[in-house]
């Protein structure tokens, strides 16, 4: 099958490559001018890594591998801080690059370290969990974790390409990947309900690589966030919707410390803001249903922890969305019809909570 090219508009456009097969892609959105190449990669993934290393040698570009810590363990800012001293003894300047080769964690930070690195160089982001390939590399978003929250440091940063080759997920562990169905299910609640179609025809084959609907479900996701993103970049106003379910789900990852993967999380999220729409008279109860239904289908958890409902409500007031203090939520007025929900009653956000605890 030959790769499929989507592009995502806006201030500064570039494409996503999807296919079997298409790491060799990397080079071609490098840029001619790009002497010095490093290759920000997950510790797991050097095999990978060097993969792509050796296509941006053969296209005549010096390569630096630079390993990182799995997961959101690389989101932090000493990750960062030892990136940036190494990008200066290797002398990267503005016209290299860098690529980036991981899951959400790493083309988060790897955005975020080309964003700040002599105030931007150029990045190519390689994806290599569905959640990633769907959400975290698309759409220009970078950002690493504090102490205070999830992703509240980071810029807007699009990158140069996007190579998303499926072939990798052939490997990735089987939880990670139902983790990623997570971004692609909430694609099809907000947007485009032929997801949610695919996925229930055969929950059994969407929760495993090689289903016979994965390109269609990658592709579809990644055309939704696309469409979203080319209009609204910086989250003026419609790119919040992507952020369904996300308002909970980040307070529960830092509730875990951030050991809860982050599609389990926003699974959760997701229910409580179906029960949240619902309880406001936004969403219909049958679509409010639904979310439980095709998220425990694939295997995905619905329900948190009884006696968190305090820890969380905090957790939530310094949420990106919340405005001078007034929490703001996505829900849906009815399927693929996403809008806001703003400072919403405290006894409607418990009983939604209680709903899902």
């Amino acid at each position: 099958m030959t790769a499929t090219r989507i592009a995502i508009g806006g201030e500064r456009p570039y494409e996503t490559v999807v296919g079997t097969g298409v790491l060799p892609a990397v080079p071609d959105f490098l840029g001619r001018q790009a002497g010095n190449v490093v290759v920000i990669h997950a510790e797991s993934l050097a095999t990978v890594a060097a993969v792509v290393g050796r296509s941006i040698a053969e296209a005549g570009h010096a390569v630096r591998l630079e390993p990182v810590p799995d997961g959101e363990a690389a989101k932090e800012i000493g990750v960062a801080a030892g990136l940036w001293s190494r990008l200066a003894a290797a002398g990267v300047g503005r016209d290299d690059a860098i690529v980036g080769v991981g899951g959400g964690a790493v083309t988060d930070l790897s955005g975020f370290v080309a964003a700040t690195w002599l105030r931007g160089v150029r990045v190519v982001l390689v994806p290599t969990t569905l959640l990633a390939m769907v959400d975290a590399a698309i759409g220009g978003k970078t950002a690493i974790n504090t102490a205070d929250g999830k992703n509240l440091v980071g810029a807007f940063y699009p990158p140069a390409g996007v190579v998303a080759d499926t072939g990798v997920l052939a490997s990735l562990p089987l939880a990670e990947y139902v983790s990623g169905l997570a971004e692609v299910i909430k694609a099809g609640f907000v947007a485009d309900p032929v997801i949610l179609d695919l996925v229930e025809s055969d929950p059994g084959a969407a929760a495993r690589p090689g289903g016979p609907h994965e390109r269609e479900l990658i592709e579809r996701s990644i055309a939704m966030k696309a469409a979203v993103v080319s209009a609204d970049l910086r989250e003026a106003g419609l790119r919040e919707t992507l952020n369904y379910g996300h308002t909970l789900g980040h307070a529960i990852e830092r509730a875990e410390n951030f050991s809860m993967r982050h599609g389990e999380a926003v699974a959760i999220g997701m229910c409580y803001a179906a029960a949240l729409g619902r309880l406001a008279g936004r969403l219909d109860p049958a679509t409010a249903a639904r979310h439980r239904a095709v998220l425990t289908a694939v295997g995905l958890p619905v329900r948190y922890q009884p006696g968190a409902w305090p820890e969380l409500r905090a957790a939530m007031a310094v949420d990106k969305k919340a405005r001078s203090a007034k929490l703001r939520f996505v829900v849906l007025d009815g399927l693929a019809k996403p809008g806001i929900l703003a400072d919403p009653a405290e006894h409607l956000l418990e009983r939604a909570y209680a709903e899902v605890s």
